[in-house]
């Protein structure tokens, strides 16, 4: 059950750039939403044109330096198959399995570094959707995986979080170096 999304051909959507791991603005705990504007459909609008670009299944807010209650996804892999763009105000899981499965992650904001890590198998979820209405989902395999990455981004953390301390040092000097190339 879900509202319309946004039409994946909007002439307004403008892709925006992702902020690279280590950076303060991705540990921060974003603001909920309290009243949807225009402004933050467009901005959803945005992400979603952002992360299809990268490419990505998801996107939060906080990746694009807004400090907002916002996530975009779409799992959907097929070619075969429809897009399925969900935006997400305000996400929150209300319920978690007790069952556990394990997804090798990647992020946007941490690019070509990969690691195990060990979630929920299933989780409800509830947010506000693009038009304004509650909404409520059961989300199972890659996209209660990705909900959940996405939400702890919303949490000020990252999958590298989940790792061991050692783990964590290697991947973030990695994006160090990554970053001072990039500026160079």
């Amino acid at each position: 059950m879900r509202g319309p999304a946004p039409s994946l051909k909007s002439l307004r959507m403008t892709k925006r750039p992702i902020l690279i791991h280590p950076d303060p603005r991705l540990r921060k705990v974003a603001s909920a939403v309290p009243d949807l504007s225009d402004e933050l459909r467009r901005m959803a609008d945005d992400m979603l044109k952002t992360m299809y670009d990268a490419p990505g299944i998801g996107l939060a807010a906080p990746q694009i330096g807004q400090n907002h209650r916002l996530i975009v996804l779409d799992c959907v892999k097929e070619k075969s198959e429809a897009p399925r763009p969900l935006v997400m105000f305000n996400p929150e899981i209300i319920a978690s399995s007790d069952e556990k499965s394990v997804y090798e992650e990647g992020c946007l904001s941490i690019p070509e570094q990969y690691a195990e890590v060990t979630r929920p198998a299933d989780v409800s979820v509830r947010w506000i959707d693009y038009n304004g209405n509650e909404q409520q989902e059961d989300f199972g395999g890659l996209w209660a995986t990705c909900v959940q990455h996405e939400i702890d981004h919303l949490d000020g953390k990252l999958f590298i979080d989940y790792l061991t301390p050692l783990k964590r040092q290697l991947i973030t000097r990695k994006m160090q170096k990554l970053k001072r190339e990039r500026f160079r």
